[in-house]
């Protein structure tokens, strides 16, 4: 069955680290103007047609949205066990809290509008921007917690990841810096599809908070790159490391030094394109905010986000999950994978099924395309 294989092991694997680029890159994108705008519903709307206006933004494409992350979630159970289990383990209560931010976060959207009652639907209200906050920072502290390392190992004998931190470890200053500029980064995201989609007080609310998170955004990232740059240390591969063989982390050989995560960039230089896209692309949404062209606003902001997440792919590769407690115990694409032959099933489901949801996200937002107004609201028996 193997030798009907086009692609050797380590080409499988290469690709399907792109494609867990692609997938994550798709999920902040798409679900995290959902965040984005939840984080806004305070500051941008102050009465409740103008919050109901607010979540009949997103109102009609948040479930489609968190179809990335399941995907992405998929992904990396089906084509990195090893890097499932060892996430899943050591983020365990992080990814609890997140699993509450997102399932509080439908039922917020469903039972607002069910009662009247200012108490009611403000409880609601408050829900949704806790939502969209709590799940925006653990996101951005969660990678932050790959670039200085996760304090776990592995049991020799049966291969299984033993995590040797707690909770609030997770919260280390830097790992902090990275959950502010996931925020940042997100709410910058939501207020420009504010600004593109409502119109009068909200719009111009949004455009003020979209120039604020924008500039934060380039700051807090620039800072993070001269603290990654300066002040932690990279992991670097030592030994020989074969691409074609069965996946076993314990099998290389790799030394902590300072300033190692900026080596790729030395080496490829195309791959300043990242940083420069996640710094410049947010500089230049705070300059574009205040115009009409709301659609190319939108296009920056993306690209500004897949600048971000591309940034720290580029510097931690080969590695997936490096360790703080061992850096030999660190994942990387050559020692994580499963086998060839998954792989290539996975690819030709992707292959298939990718393309599908593509589609069909792009026919939903076809169909919602323009301005939601109160009016828009007050007319429409379905809306929230």
């Amino acid at each position: 069955m193997e030798s009907l294989i086009p692609f050797d092991y380590a080409t499988l694997r290469v690709i399907w680290w792109a494609l867990l680029g692609v997938l994550l890159i798709a999920f902040a994108v798409m679900d995290g103007f959902d965040l984005g705008v939840a984080a806004l519903l305070p500051v941008v709307a102050r009465t409740d047609v103008e919050r109901r206006v607010v979540i009949n933004v997103v109102g009609p494409v948040w479930e489609g949205n968190q179809v990335w992350l399941i995907t992405g979630g998929g992904a990396i159970f089906a084509a990195w066990p090893l890097l499932y289990a060892a996430s899943f383990s050591g983020f365990y209560l992080a990814m609890m809290l997140v699993l509450v931010a997102l399932i509080v976060r439908p039922v917020g959207f469903k039972y607002r509008s069910k009662m009247e009652g200012t108490r009611w639907r403000g409880t609601w209200d408050h829900v949704l921007c806790a939502s969209g906050v709590v799940a925006a920072l653990v996101f951005g502290v969660a990678m932050g917690n790959l670039i200085v390392g996760v304090p776990f190992g592995f049991d020799a004998a049966a291969l299984r990841p033993e995590y040797h931190g707690h909770f609030y470890q997770l919260f280390s200053p830097f790992a902090l810096l990275a959950g502010l500029l996931s925020l940042a980064m997100l709410i910058m995201h939501g207020a420009v599809l504010l600004a593109w989609r409502t119109d009068g007080a909200v719009a111009a609310r949004a455009r003020r908070a979209g120039r604020l998170a924008a500039l934060l955004t380039a700051a807090l990232f620039a800072a993070g790159g001269f603290w990654v740059a300066n002040g932690i240390d990279g992991h670097v591969i030592t030994g020989a490391l074969d691409g074609m063989a069965p996946s076993d982390p314990l099998l290389k050989t790799v030394v902590a030094q300072p300033g190692a995560w900026i080596g790729n960039f030395a080496r490829w230089p195309l791959a300043w394109i990242a940083p420069a896209l996640g710094v410049g692309g947010a500089l230049l949404v705070a300059a574009m905010l205040g115009g009409r062209r709301h659609s190319l606003t939108f296009i920056v902001s993306s690209l500004s986000i897949v600048g971000v997440i591309l940034t720290v792919g580029l510097a931690l590769f080969p590695f997936l999950m490096p360790s703080s407690s061992d850096p030999r115990f660190g994942l990387t694409i050559w020692d994580a994978s499963s086998s060839r032959l998954t792989l290539w099933i996975m690819l030709l489901a992707t292959g298939f099924f990718l393309p599908i949801i593509t589609l069909y996200t792009a026919w939903v937002y076809r169909v919602m395309r323009g301005k939601v107004t109160s009016e828009s609201v007050d007319g429409t028996p379905n809306s929230y």
